[in-house]
């Protein structure tokens, strides 16, 4: 189901944020498009907390420290990536409202980035809105090898850390099953956010590394079991 809506002008945060809430989000026909196409699907994608696989090469990946990783360092940088066309991508769904719209998002603490550097370069990333104990992915990038599928790793890390208990990827592609990534009616999507909402979640970056580290450790060790 897709519903159509034309501001005529800039998206707000709190219709952005109301929107989310009640399991519909936006997206755009194409990066010059300013209309805004709010969509309800009718199957939903999610990646489950609680079984999210890592394979094993990509567990190597992230333990041999390849690229540094930084949490909201480079948010609008990461917004424009995810927005220019790439082989496989010809077309964007973020148009300039939506792309002004999560700036504003990013300012309140609303909207996070996961970005991956090398030699000061940023090569991939992540970005998306945290609302409750909810976190709704919305699109991420790469430029090298693996750059955003480490960012994912560290997301997710991250949400375990933060009390988080639903990732939201809105659709599945074969590039999220190979994490565990499912569909779901959306009958059933919405119950587990209306679940999640009331959810105390903190995105926060600790202070020192330690608990990012262990967080991340845990993840790792836990999908090496799972998949063993």
């Amino acid at each position: 189901m897709k519903r159509r809506f034309d501001r005529g002008g800039q998206l707000t945060p709190e219709v952005v944020l109301r929107a989310y809430s009640i399991g519909i989000f936006p997206m755009a026909s194409h990066r010059n498009d300013p209309t805004v196409h709010w969509v309800a699907p009718a199957m939903r994608g999610i990646l489950p907390l609680t079984d999210f696989h890592i394979p094993r090469r990509l567990r190597r990946t992230v333990r041999s420290d390849a690229f540094e990783v930084r949490v909201n360092t480079a948010f609008a940088s990461v917004i424009d990536a995810c927005a220019e066309p790439r082989p496989g991508h010809p077309e964007t769904w973020i148009n300039d409202n939506i792309a002004h719209v999560f700036g504003e998002l990013h300012q309140m603490g609303m909207a996070h980035s996961i970005e991956t550097w090398q030699g000061g370069q940023l090569v991939g990333g992540l970005y998306g809105l945290a609302l409750g104990g909810a976190f709704f992915g919305e699109s991420m990038f790469s430029f090298t090898t693996d750059a955003s599928k480490v960012a994912l790793v560290h997301l997710v890390a991250l949400l375990h850390l933060g009390g988080f208990v639903l990732l939201d990827v809105q659709f599945v592609t074969e590039h999220l099953r190979r994490f565990g990534a499912i569909e779901i009616p959306a009958g059933q999507y919405l119950y587990l956010l209306e679940d999640a909402l009331p959810v105390k979640a903190s995105f926060v970056v600790p202070s020192d590394s330690a608990g990012w580290d262990g967080a991340l450790s845990t993840l790792l060790t836990q999908s090496s079991t799972q998949m063993s």
